[in-house]
């Protein structure tokens, strides 16, 4: 507290000097802000402190709210004023010309077949700023064009409807919402708006057209999205004082220590000359810059040489030696002790910080809510542990990309190591999402609840980070849907009996969710890419992100379609209403998977056998299973067992919900079909089991399916960042 007492004593005494030292910037007597906005002459607030009426200002005072300060003449609230200098924006233009930055109400807009809009500011001292403003077009199949200025300028752009090619970032490319640049000088903005879409001429559209301060648009507000419409925009505006004075006298100008620059649009400013500061505008003039008290200004090899000047400063200065040597060792010492200060304050504001920054990340994501969840036994969770940042931040080596085990849609996932040796995989979200942030608490609750051998197995999470971390046991194997769909040496073939005994495996897993769990569980994303193999080739259900808990006596709950194409549904996606029929389906979808190693979607069959569920019904009414079978299963001995799985799929895929078995049904049949009573397989003897060890790291590149059809949605279609192959 001392120390920040001391702090703020030395900046309060700093800047009354540099306000004691400040040349002025109004008239004598007159108000030189409103709230934040510094209102310097020619603009003032009431009596006599603006030149022309046009300057006057405005400053609304309410209580409880900060003061605003208005520009009347224009209708607009007043955000910033500026006197011209010498500070150009490139070399072409070696001078800045005052300027105003407002909120006005310059929108356009042409709204079933009606337009509105448009500012006319002739006859005022004020110009839309040509670099520093924008013209926006907001709408789709439009042609925008600014109206009231030269004629033989053409300005204006058009935007498109396309949505489906929408990047999702806030650039104002052509799509939904185009922009242009703005000619120099114009005082009046109208805008004419012509549709380019043939089939309506846009009479059932609305667009609209303004001018706004480059970056404003881009930075609040995402193209991709509906643009709202305000009835206020900032906007930057030059100004002069060319129309209501005469021009001051050169010899009156060198007396305020000021020039002139005059525009090619006919506007005459004033500013104040190298080495001077101040207000041109007033008969006080420009001040004298102390550059010897400004390090930056202060050129001089040896600061204290420096001897300030009218208009400038030397370095000629004169100082003996001893004292050079004393200011020097003293400056030293204070700079030594200051930085010691500084880094000591540094440290403790960092660390009260970073520990403020954990608690508020705690609480965004839901670490409140999860707590409660954990401490009752309302839902029957699982003491799961809360691991802090640092704890996973060295289990990861800081997130290195060299532990990182796949990346998809919805995160990326690292392998780490524990201070007591466990070897986990820690799943880390892409973006800071709220309906990310909803799937990882939902995924904790569930995963919380669940203890099946079956199962993945979540040991902890951590919500102090900007994402949330989830912390799974580390299944080596891979996924199912490498097994059966890569080509490689690293991924075995499965003969019949581990296929068999994969799919009880599933079976009894969702059947636990379904039946067995406190609260019925429906996973809503089975699919080949969430079925883990663990070292012994056992299958883990995975990635519950989307899983959705079930009051005993619900049999349905309606939400927004998810799923991964080829695996969802089909009475879901119609109806909405997820059962847990519907996991069923897309537990047949992963049955003839393993029957027929093909993709549950593939360009490669022809058109009406593009999604393996059809292709499958079909070539069962036209009896030919085993033309398509995969040559694993077709070797088989016993054909009987083959053709009752490939009736078990059948009956899964049924397109009425109420006809298909469930879970527990199709439990008992695959035991019964594998023969319970006989021993599991030996694994040692499998001729492609390797016993050689490879690297311990490699990349997985996991892929995400964007393309939905008929208008789907999903959020999960990405295989599950959870395994990797035994490396």
């Amino acid at each position: 507290m001392a120390v920040q007492f001391v702090i703020r004593i030395t900046f309060l005494l700093l800047l009354t000097y540099g306000l004691a030292a400040a040349a002025p910037m109004v008239k004598p007597k007159c108000r030189d802000r409103c709230g934040n906005v510094s209102i310097p002459y020619p603009f003032g607030i009431g009596g006599n402190c603006y030149m022309e009426k046009w300057f006057e200002v405005v400053c609304n005072e309410t209580a409880g709210n900060s003061a605003k300060a208005f520009l009347t003449s224009i209708d607009a609230e007043l955000l910033e004023i500026k006197i011209g200098d010498l500070t150009g924006i490139d070399s072409y233009s070696p001078y800045e010309p005052g300027i105003v930055r407002v909120n006005m109400p310059n929108i356009s807009s042409y709204c079933m077949g009606q337009r509105s809009g448009g500012v006319n500011m002739r006859g005022s001292p004020f110009y839309f700023s040509s670099y520093r403003n924008i013209f926006i077009s907001t709408g789709c199949d439009n042609m925008a064009v600014m109206t009231g200025i030269d004629p033989m300028v053409l300005v204006g752009c058009r935007s498109y409807c396309n949505s489906k090619n929408m990047t999702g970032n806030n650039s104002c490319s052509g799509i939904n919402c185009c922009q242009t640049t703005v000619p120099y000088g114009i005082q009046v903005l109208d805008v004419k708006f012509k549709s380019i879409d043939e089939n309506n001429n846009g009479r059932d559209k609305c667009n609209y057209a303004f001018l706004a301060q480059q970056n404003w648009f881009a930075n609040i507000t995402d193209p991709s999205n509906e643009v709202p419409i305000w009835d206020k925009v900032p906007v930057v505006l030059e100004w002069t004082t060319s129309n209501f004075t005469a021009a001051i006298d050169p010899q009156d100008l060198r007396r305020r220590n000021a020039d002139s620059y005059y525009t090619n649009y006919g506007a005459d400013y004033y500013y104040c000359r190298d080495g001077y500061k101040g207000n041109p505008y007033l008969n006080t003039g420009c001040q004298d810059i102390n550059e010897c008290k400004d390090e930056k200004l202060n050129k001089c090899l040896i600061k204290s040489n420096c001897e300030n000047t009218e208009g400038g400063y030397t370095c000629n200065k004169p100082r003996s030696r001893v004292k050079i040597a004393i200011i020097v060792i003293c400056t030293s010492f204070g700079v030594l002790l200051l930085l010691l200060i500084t880094w000591r304050l540094y440290k403790v504001i960092k660390k009260r910080n970073k520990i403020k920054l954990k608690q508020k990340f705690f609480k965004r994501n839901g670490g409140l809510l999860l707590q409660q969840q954990l401490s009752s036994n309302e839902n029957n969770v699982q003491k799961t542990k809360l691991f802090n940042s640092k704890e996973l931040e060295n289990a990861t080596n800081r997130f290195n990309e060299n532990r990182i085990l796949g990346k998809g849609g919805q995160g990326t996932v690292y392998k780490g190591m524990l201070v007591d040796g466990r070897i986990v995989a820690i799943k880390k979200c892409n973006t800071v999402d709220e309906g990310n942030l909803e799937q990882f608490i939902n995924e904790i609750i569930i995963l919380s609840q669940i203890n099946h051998r079956n199962v993945v197995k979540l040991l902890g999470c951590c919500l102090e980070t900007e994402v949330p971390l989830l912390v799974y046991e580390f299944i080596p194997n891979g996924t199912l849907f490498q097994y059966l769909h890569e080509e490689n040496e690293d991924f075995p073939l499965l003969t019949w009996d581990m296929r068999l005994r994969i799919v009880t495996e599933i079976a009894g897993a969702l059947s636990y969710l379904h039946s067995a769990a406190s609260q019925p569980i429906y996973h809503r994303d089975i699919k080949s890419s969430n079925i883990l193999l663990d070292d012994k080739y056992r299958a883990k259900v995975a990635d519950f992100g989307t899983s959705r808990s079930m009051a005993i006596d619900q049999t349905h709950v309606t939400t927004l379609v998810y799923g991964t194409i080829g695996y969802l549904d089909p009475e879901y996606f119609q109806t909405g209403q997820f059962t847990e029929k519907s996991d069923v389906y897309s537990f047949g979808v992963v049955l003839v998977e393993l029957l027929t190693r093909e993709k549950p979607i593939s360009s490669m069959r022809s058109q009406e056998g593009r999604s393996l569920s059809t292709y499958f019904i079909h070539s069962l009414k036209e009896n030919r299973l085993f033309d398509i079978l995969d040559t694993q299963v077709s070797k088989v001995s016993n054909k009987d067992e083959v053709m009752a799985i490939a009736d078990l799929a059948k009956r899964c895929l049924h397109l009425n919900g109420k006809k298909r078995p469930t879970m527990i049904e199709i439990l008992m049949e695959l035991e019964g079909v594998q023969k319970i009573s006989l021993v599991q397989p030996n694994f040692e003897e499998l001729e492609y089991v390797r016993n050689e060890e490879i690297g311990p790291w490699n990349e997985i590149s996991i892929s995400a399916s964007s393309c939905l059809e008929s208008g789907a949605t999903s959020s999960s279609d990405v295989l599950p960042l959870l395994s990797i192959k035994s490396l």
